[in-house]
């Protein structure tokens, strides 16, 4: 309504290489969802080029638009949106059905995405029967069973607690290494810090695009877990109880050795 218009992106530039991991970051309103609509299709920007695999997306119609995205991207939401009637099975075999692939050619290849996020002893089972993380891994089978170019992950850990979305980021993290370009939106650091680039976005703009040069590790995982002022400690009572199930003198051996590294 009106004649003023709301430029939600700024002049935003952006270059992501094949099989990178990406995070995009930043508060409610700092455009990181219009991008992510953007370059999934679901939004047209106002001027300037997307090019998706060489190929030009632009002046797409509904239908065009539905075939590139099938074609290129798989997506993962926050909220997983599974078809609640269908079996885990039947979700991730949903996007082949609409490439057209026979029926037991689709569950074959769900299947074997299922078992990737080691969930293949669950594929008759109803997403009311899943645990968050399960359905997240569900999602995941989803998004990567049409084999597309790029994931799209929407807050992917969102409705998870810290524990399942480190599992999660977790998995995600060995799809990358199998040469999958992925992009996650988040405002959580510590997810972020699992990505390989981050990418920070405030108004419209970007005021900060780096490589993470510090991947994730156990020891950012524990901290999450346990709190960084509490892992020094951690890790003494952890070295002490392995070191006492050795013979007495590799136990001293490595205990002398764990002490130095959990006080340096």
């Amino acid at each position: 309504m009106g004649t003023s218009s709301l430029h939600v992106l700024k002049g935003i530039n952006i270059d992501i290489e094949e099989g990178e991991l990406v995070a995009i970051m930043g508060s409610s309103g700092s455009g990181k969802s219009t991008l992510l609509n953007i370059l999934g299709m679901l939004d047209v920007a106002d001027e300037g080029d997307y090019i998706l695999d060489g190929v030009p997306i632009k002046n797409l119609n509904e239908t065009k638009a539905a075939k590139y995205r099938n074609q290129f991207l798989g997506f993962i939401f926050q909220s997983f949106n599974l078809i609640n009637y269908k079996t885990a099975l039947e979700n991730v075999s949903l996007p082949l059905y609409y490439q057209g692939i026979a029926r037991k050619e689709r569950q074959e290849a769900a299947l074997d995405y299922l078992d990737r996020v080691g969930l293949k002893d669950w594929a008759t089972h109803l997403p009311s029967e899943l645990s968050g993380g399960q359905k997240q891994r569900v999602a995941i089978a989803r998004a990567m069973a049409s084999k597309p170019k790029v994931l799209l992950a929407d807050e992917p850990t969102g409705a998870l607690d810290t524990k399942t979305s480190y599992e999660v980021m977790d998995l995600i993290q060995k799809i990358n290494e199998e040469g999958k370009t992925i992009l996650v939106v988040t405002h959580e650091p510590d997810i972020a810090q699992m990505c390989k680039r981050i990418v920070q976005l405030k108004d419209g703009v970007i005021i900060e695009d780096k490589k993470n040069k510090t991947s994730f590790s156990l020891y950012s995982c524990l901290i999450g877990i346990v709190g960084e002022k509490y892992l020094t400690l951690f890790a003494k009572i952890s070295c002490v109880l392995f070191c006492l199930a050795l013979p007495w003198h590799w136990g001293f051996l490595f205990l002398s050795f764990f002490s130095v590294l959990a006080t340096a």
